[in-house]
């Protein structure tokens, strides 16, 4: 195996940890920080509660009163996230496996 072919298996090995571990809360970040209520109110001057449920909501399409998701949507959305990350570390594993294999094989 390549030496270029495992730093990319690496690579989305890392990759996809990544996005399992910080995924969610880098998902809420960008809420909270881009992030506008129903209200029109930016969701970053929130806090508590309210805020959590604003960038859910904003997560999912925005509110259901204004034809998103709500925060069931987004719930879903920040549930997926690990999944995907998981996915990902799957398939660099996969690849690298695969290529291993397939070169101790043609020795």
């Amino acid at each position: 195996m390549k030496k270029k072919e495992i730093i990319g298996s690496a690579a989305t090995i890392g990759t996809g940890t990544a996005i399992s571990v910080g995924g969610q809360t880098a998902a809420m970040g960008i809420a909270t920080t881009f992030g506008t209520a129903s209200t029109g109110t930016a969701i970053s001057t929130l806090s508590g509660a309210a805020a959590t449920n604003a960038a859910t909501a904003w997560l999912g399409g925005g509110a259901l009163a204004a034809g998103g998701g709500g925060m069931a949507a987004g719930t879903f959305v920040l549930g997926v996230i690990p999944i995907v990350g998981a996915g990902i570390v799957a398939a660099g594993a996969g690849i690298g496996i695969y290529k291993f294999c397939k070169k101790r094989k043609q020795k």
